[in-house]
């Protein structure tokens, strides 16, 4: 039985200390320089073999045209004849193969559209890949911070008590939010590189690059709604997060149970929203990359993406805090919760991961295995196996035995590895859709680290408003006895 918290509670005030900010700025400095320079790497590579990858391209474009051009030619003999009968016969062997051929091609490039492939974004492929950190990051950093609201939202409607000592972080990481929107507008002017279905004259039938398939979704995808449903998914995302931090700033002040109530009806309105923005932002964000294929479970393979990322971050920034001698009130047990969790949503997202992928595999049809086929072969083959490797089967083995959920040390390397697991997946999600073979390792780093930081110097900053402990929430001294 939990022991009664008979010691002062200490009201604990968190400092960005200069120490931190810098840091942190040498974090973006870094990850500034670093992605500089992996521009420079992809532009030069780009420039000067252009050549040898122009002539190999040509030289492959050449092979591929060859047996449709070679039909037409024996499709049509000049001569009759007796003798011209073998021929004729293996023309038309040879035809039947080509129509077959003509039409598999066809309804790879065509209808399924370069989107897999890579070759629909015109354009240079390090501008490509800006574009497409600029997207992998704000996806992943914007999650990270709509998960915090999520979180304390979802504790307030199922008034739990346990993770109210720690609700400071969820709180903070929701002031990511307005940033995050500004970061996510520079992909607009990029659209055209990310987003196949956004291409000029994509759904105009007199167009060369009509796409019947695309055009049949130019309702919902095209440019000036999809700026509409970016605008209104984070004006909705940011609403609930002011209107939730102000009622704990007024609980926090002023006590009393009126905060706490209000604070569970606008809770439960904002986790039926969440679920319908997340799911959209989900389809337009990330699948509408690969615009022929669709997944009816893919939004929930985001949403456990998301919910995996925020628990790591979450217990990486309570880790932070112990370290500096902050967060007494918290212990072994609240860590072992969020073991838990992450223990437990790795397997979710391994088993959401399988679900989709067996499925398509063992159907084995062209239109399903579109997505993932170039993310099953050449160099993206490796990652493809390191993300499932990373993601769920080092958690499943590292977390399952009740100590390592207890122990710092111990949790501070997984998370290390589940960070960067994380960003490895939403890498597999977008990169072979949108720069495909052209991908990269160096300008990536640099994005991540500068994000990481903007992102870190944000959330540090959001953690000084409020004391570290929300001293008047109901549901403290539950906390504050936690044992499991």
């Amino acid at each position: 039985m939990a022991a009664h918290h008979d010691t002062p509670l200490k009201i604990e005030q968190f400092t960005f200390s200069s120490g931190l900010k810098k840091t942190l700025l040498s974090i973006i400095l870094i990850g500034a320089v670093v992605a500089v320079f992996g521009i420079w790497v992809a532009w030069n590579a780009e420039q000067h073999p252009h050549e040898e990858a122009h002539g190999s391209a040509h030289s492959s474009a050449i092979h591929d045209a060859t047996p449709p051009a070679e039909l037409v030619s024996t499709n049509h003999p000049e001569g009759e004849g007796h003798g011209a009968l073998a021929e004729t016969h293996a023309a038309t062997e040879h035809k039947e193969h080509g129509e077959h051929e003509a039409t598999k091609e066809h309804g790879d490039h065509a209808e399924h559209g370069a989107a897999a492939h890579g070759d629909a974004h015109h354009g240079p492929s390090w501008l490509t890949r800006i574009f497409a950190n600029l997207l992998l990051n704000n996806v992943l950093f914007v999650g990270v911070s709509i998960f915090g609201v999520f979180f304390v939202a979802l504790n307030y409607v199922a008034n739990a008590g346990w993770a109210v000592g720690l609700k400071r972080i969820p709180e903070s990481l929701g002031s990511f939010l307005p940033i995050g929107f500004l970061l996510m507008l520079l992909i607009i002017p990029g659209m055209s590189y990310l987003y196949h279905w956004s291409a000029e004259g994509i759904s105009d039938p007199a167009s060369p690059a009509y796409d019947a398939i695309i055009a049949g979704k130019s309702a919902y995808l095209n440019v000036p709604f999809f700026i509409v449903r970016l605008a209104l998914i984070f004006g909705i995302w940011i609403l609930f997060y002011t209107i939730l931090r102000k009622l704990s700033i007024k609980e926090d002040k002023e006590g009393g149970l009126i905060p706490y109530q209000k604070s569970i009806r606008t809770s439960a309105l904002f986790i039926i929203c969440f679920a319908f923005t997340l799911m959209m932002a989900s389809w337009d964000w990330l699948m509408s990359i690969d615009t022929h294929w669709f997944s009816t479970i893919y939004w929930v393979y985001t949403l456990s993406g998301v919910i995996l990322s925020g628990f790591i971050t979450v217990t990486f920034i309570l880790l932070y805090l112990k370290g500096q001698g902050l967060m007494g009130h918290i212990n072994n047990n609240h860590f072992h919760d969020l073991g838990k969790f992450i223990f437990g949503f790795s397997i979710f997202w391994a088993y959401i991961w399988l679900s989709q992928f067996l499925l398509i595999w063992y159907a084995n049809m062209p239109e399903e295995t579109l997505y993932y086929v170039p993310r099953f072969q050449g160099h993206y083959k490796l990652i493809f196996f390191l993300n499932l490797l990373i993601n769920f089967f080092t958690p499943f083995l590292y977390l399952m035995t009740r100590e390592s959920k207890r122990q710092a040390n111990s949790l501070k390397v997984i998370l290390f590895i589940l960070i960067f697991g994380r960003w490895l997946d939403l890498y597999l999600m977008i990169m072979p859709g949108t720069v495909a073979e052209h991908n990269g390792f160096i300008m990536e780093v640099g994005f991540f680290l500068v994000y990481f930081g903007i992102f870190g110097w944000v959330v540090m900053q959001a953690l000084t408003k409020m004391p570290l402990v929300p001293k008047n929430h109901p549901l403290l001294e539950e906390s504050l006895q936690h044992h499991i």
